[in-house]
């Protein structure tokens, strides 16, 4: 398994609330989350932070051997962390309202778990094929799914950067989480909304399916990014099953 991450503040930002991790437990299962922060100066900062180490960290105590097992300690962990994210925000004046989105892919033998709650998304790449395999909780996807919107009227709708879902906003956690079977060859990409506003999915498959290294596609993932203006951070993640080692310079 061979794993390579770039993370950027793109064009705009004066700082990168985007946080992003990789962990192994003791049976040598694989989690690889992002997070998008949101909320103030320094919130966006902490919330995103906090969701990828902790669950990153108790993830390495873990000795799961059956995915669907996996599946409901990570559901039961992303309730755990909404909890301490809303304690700590209102702890803190200048944490109030502070949240993240977060999408994390759990890897156990030859299937793996995804969970994402708001925009960041998770893409599978299969037979030279680009696939969305999380659901954005956005308010321009819902207007799309319910024929409010047509696709080409939310490339332009004003309130794009709205979100429906999030970690750490409310005390509930809704998060969609799937389980699909690993195949040779397969490739995924976990990203933040700087990457998938920016960059096309046409682009984002043309990079996959180029000879690169896997650091090497992550690098020309964010200048893609950048060269479009970049107005959000911009994190990307891949995963290939074929290879070993992880890329994060």
């Amino acid at each position: 398994m061979e794993f390579a991450y770039r993370t950027d503040v793109g064009q705009k930002r004066a700082d990168n609330q985007d946080y992003v991790g990789l962990f192994k437990n003791g049976v040598g299962a694989s989690l690889a989350i992002v997070a998008d922060g949101m909320g103030g100066h320094q919130g966006g900062d902490v919330a995103s932070e906090m969701a990828v180490s902790h669950i990153g960290y108790a993830f390495e105590k873990t000795a799961a051997t059956d995915i669907s097992i996996a599946a409901k300690w990570l559901i039961y962990e992303l309730q755990k962390e909404n909890d301490l994210i809303l304690e700590r925000g209102q702890q803190f004046s200048d944490l109030t309202g502070m949240g993240t989105t977060i999408v994390a892919v759990l890897i156990l033998e030859n299937r793996f778990v995804v969970a994402n709650i708001g925009d960041s998304r998770a893409y599978l790449y299969r037979h030279n094929h680009l696939v969305q395999i999380t659901e954005d909780h956005s308010l321009v996807n819902e207007l799309v799914r319910s024929g409010e919107l047509t696709p080409e009227e939310a490339e332009n709708f004003p309130r794009k950067n709205v979100i429906t879902r999030s970690l750490g906003v409310a005390p509930d956690v809704d998060a969609d989480v799937n389980i699909y079977g690993m195949m040779d060859g397969d490739m995924l990409l976990l990203c933040s909304d700087g990457l998938t506003k920016t960059v096309p999915d046409d682009q984002l498959a043309s990079v996959l399916a180029s000879d690169q290294g896997l650091g090497a596609k992550a690098e020309e993932l964010i200048k893609r990014a950048n060269d479009a203006g970049a107005p959000d951070n911009i994190t990307a993640l891949l995963i290939n099953e074929n290879g070993e080692g992880v890329d994060n310079d």
